[in-house]
């Protein structure tokens, strides 16, 4: 569709605006926000509580509808999309992890895991599966319902279901945020690894200068705009720029 020759962009927001309540009550959550998210990139958002970061994630996957604005992702605009469309954008293209795993009690490991897919009637890749599988170290987990596992295990696996489909963009919210420090790590290299090495985009909100660390780019939010961006972060840039921001 598109024939300039930029970059293919994963996702878009143009001009978007949120608001939650009317009249005198009315809160702004996004404030004009204008963002390109750039594919095979990794994305983090950033910003003090109540800035608009989880609003943004949610407008942009299309779990929330702006009240202004348009968004994209891929080559369809999302806003002007029924619900029912829009479940179809979201199951054919999005990935998510949330700091919920939002796993099924009564489905094993593998079931959760190839949920999207049987859900949408496609067949799972099984050498893709068993990639995936093997990076996360979940292999004599499949069996396991979500309550035999540990949290971080959880957490892999809700990771593994949101890439066994290869959807064009995962969303991730405070995805290493339940995780003691060295599963968080873990997750968030391997994170790192699906943007490098298999071309994935993530586009993620945290509040946890070193886990932001991990992407390519942090948007930075305050009052529902987008006041900085910051390139190759470090842990402590990162740190610097949010005490700035009064975090």
């Amino acid at each position: 569709m598109t024939t300039t020759a930029a970059p293919a962009l994963a996702a878009t927001m143009r001009d978007g605006y949120k608001d939650y309540g009317y009249g005198e009550a009315a809160v702004r959550a996004l404030d004009g926000i204008n963002v390109d998210i750039a594919r095979s990139e990794f994305t983090a958002i950033m910003g003090p509580s109540g800035s608009g970061k989880s609003t943004l994630l949610h407008t942009l996957a299309g779990l929330d509808r702006l009240t202004a604005g348009s968004s994209t992702i891929g080559d369809t605009v999302i806003t002007q999309l029924s619900e029912a469309q829009i479940t179809q954008v979201r199951r054919d293209y999005i990935g998510f992890i949330f700091q919920a795993f939002n796993l099924i009690p009564s489905l094993n490991a593998r079931e959760n895991i190839t949920l999207p897919i049987d859900i949408a009637g496609g067949d799972v890749d099984e050498e893709w599966f068993d990639e995936i599988i093997g990076i996360l170290g979940l292999g004599d987990r499949l069996t396991h319902l979500p309550a035999e596992l540990s949290g971080g295990q959880q957490q892999r696996v809700a990771v593994a279901r949101a890439l066994v489909s290869r959807p064009d963009i995962i969303f991730a919210d405070e995805p290493s945020g339940n995780l003691d420090s060295r599963s968080g790590a873990e997750l968030l290299a391997f994170m790192q690894r699906a943007v490098k090495e298999f071309k994935q985009t993530i586009v993620m909100v945290t509040h946890d200068p070193t886990a932001a660390s991990y992407s390519d780019r942090i948007l930075f939010l305050e009052d529902g705009k987008i006041v900085d961006e910051m390139r190759e972060p470090t842990a402590d840039r990162v740190l610097d720029r949010m005490k700035q921001m009064g975090h």
